[in-house]
């Protein structure tokens, strides 16, 4: 949702002025509250109020207090501006509320730092053994890198590259420099996290990418000697941060095809076969260099050969999980033949491209408020439509994609519900449309009249409304009779969370 902005009329200066002293009024209530206040709303009772006092700050204001948001255990407040006191909201009128005061920098680098260093969730998600482990990996990690600067120098120096004392220890720290690049890039990387659990087909094919990349980087430096540090660096960055994608994603495939406690021999075998097949393609490289052949039409046909297997690679693995993809291969099945895909249907239909960090998906699960509704009537017009679930679903035509948003007391079911929802009503949608011609979807989703757009979506998300009440427990009894499994972890839900005002 855009920022409003405010029209330079005595009128909006008025209004602004009133904003502002109620925001303020807002923060002193909360600076003043007594400590036993709750900071959460997990353990609430579904229909205690949590900010009923704040509620009455907008009485006898032209704002209206819609909705409040808490993200990561901080909490936003959405009025909206009313016409005059007591008469409807005024269209696009939404403005957001922070309830507390920004972080300080440090904690803000801090939560960077552990962004990097410690998975989500830490230590909960972790055993008490975690943090030994990794402190003295850390420090082999530091001894092992001091080592190398001297053992690199020597070995360049040991081949002969120069007799001169200086040049051995320079190219050792260009070397050096290129290598701690691509440590750095690998670094940055593994911030993706929870992606590589249940986004593993998806990041095991880009950073195969990745690493093509980075070998057409590395035969640019032949063309360019003089750029050979900053290509190199490039070159190693991108080989690192496919290689962060290849380690983390090797077990949960592995472990796809261990039929039982044998993960540890199949690993060792799917490695040993990896070796091999190297060794093979080495031999075949230095057999075909001798013959002098084209260094572009060579790395040309032996990249293709590369993407391609790598693609089929992907694809031939079988997972029993439903992350977003397979999820949404399973119910656009269920929705339009009335049964849900078996695990080879699913997995073959599953978009490998559709990476995780790409923005133009149609549905978003556990979004933020603002992203959701641009109007404060969208709002209100579907509340009633989810006051007993514990998520809420709705579309927005500007942005063209499904939003579900969850409750704070949102389980993982709901969650699974939600995403279940979300699907069904872009299946509405996208039939609607597809039925409809150009010109009058233009008429009907046009931002000049939101009103006739609101009433129509209503309607629409009611009866994806009877829809779900009535098919939800036949997919997941479907799923789980062609041995799907489902988790909420796997969708990967927005951190996001409504709270009853």
């Amino acid at each position: 949702m855009a920022p409003i902005k405010l029209n330079r009329s005595s009128t909006s200066h008025q209004d602004s002025r009133i904003l502002v002293r109620e925001t303020l009024r807002i923060s002193a209530d909360l600076a003043s509250a007594p400590p036993s206040l709750p900071t959460t709303t997990h353990n609430h009772p579904p229909h205690a109020p949590n900010f009923g006092v704040l509620e009455d700050q907008f009485l006898h204001s032209s704002f209206r207090l819609i909705c409040c948001e808490e993200i990561d255990g901080r909490r936003w407040q959405y009025v909206a501006e009313k016409d005059a006191p007591g008469l409807a909201l005024k269209n696009n009128s939404f403005r957001a509320l922070s309830l507390q005061s920004p972080q300080p920098p440090v904690d803000q680098l801090m939560s960077f730092v552990r962004s990097y260093v410690v998975p989500e969730g830490f230590p909960d998600s972790v055993t008490p053994s975690y943090v030994p482990y990794m402190t003295w990996r850390a420090l082999k990690h530091f001894f092992g890198g001091a080592m190398g600067v001297f053992t690199t120098q020597t070995l360049l120096s040991s081949v002969g590259v120069s007799r001169n004392t200086a040049t051995p220890g320079a190219v050792a720290i260009n070397w050096i420099l290129k290598d701690g690049a691509g440590r750095v890039g690998k670094m940055l990387f593994a911030r993706q996290g929870k992606k590589f659990d249940y986004d593993l087909k998806q990041l095991r094919f880009a950073g195969d990418l990745l690493m093509e990349l980075g070998a057409g980087v590395e035969l640019v430096t032949s063309v360019v000697p003089h750029l050979f540090l900053p290509l190199a660096c490039a070159a190693n960055v991108a080989k690192n941060v496919a290689a962060v994608t290849s380690t983390s994603t090797r077990t949960p495939i592995y472990k796809a095809f261990a039929k039982g406690e044998n993960i540890g021999d199949v690993t060792a075998k799917g490695e040993c076969v990896g070796n091999i097949a190297d060794l093979l393609g080495t031999g075949l490289s230095i057999m075909i260099s001798k013959r002098n052949p084209s260094l572009v039409t060579t790395f040309a046909l032996l990249s293709c050969g590369y993407v391609m297997s790598s693609y089929q690679e992907v694809k031939s693995v079988v997972l029993h999980t439903l992350n977003r993809a397979r999820f949404s291969v399973a119910v656009d099945s269920f929705l339009k033949t009335g049964r849900v895909p078996s695990l080879q249907e699913g997995n073959m239909q599953e978009n490998i491209l559709s990476f995780p960090w790409l923005k133009d998906k149609p549905v978003v699960l556990g979004s933020r408020f603002k992203d959701a509704f641009q109007d404060p009537h969208a709002y209100l017009a579907i509340e009633p439509l989810f006051e007993k679930e514990r998520y809420m679903v709705t579309y927005n035509p500007s942005k063209g994609k499904v939003y579900a948003l969850l409750k704070d007391q949102a389980k993982s079911d709901d969650i699974l519900k939600a995403a279940f929802h979300a699907h069904v009503l872009l299946h509405f949608i996208t039939s609607s449309n597809s039925a409809q011609p150009l010109s009058q979807r233009q008429q009907e989703y046009g931002h000049s009249d939101l009103m006739p757009m609101t009433k129509d979506l209503q309607s629409r998300i009611a009866e994806s409304c009877k829809m779900v009440a009535t098919t939800y427990g036949i997919f997941k009894s479907e799923a789980a009779e062609q041995g799907w499994t489902m988790s909420d972890s796997l969708l990967n839900p927005g951190r996001a969370r409504l709270l009853q005002c």
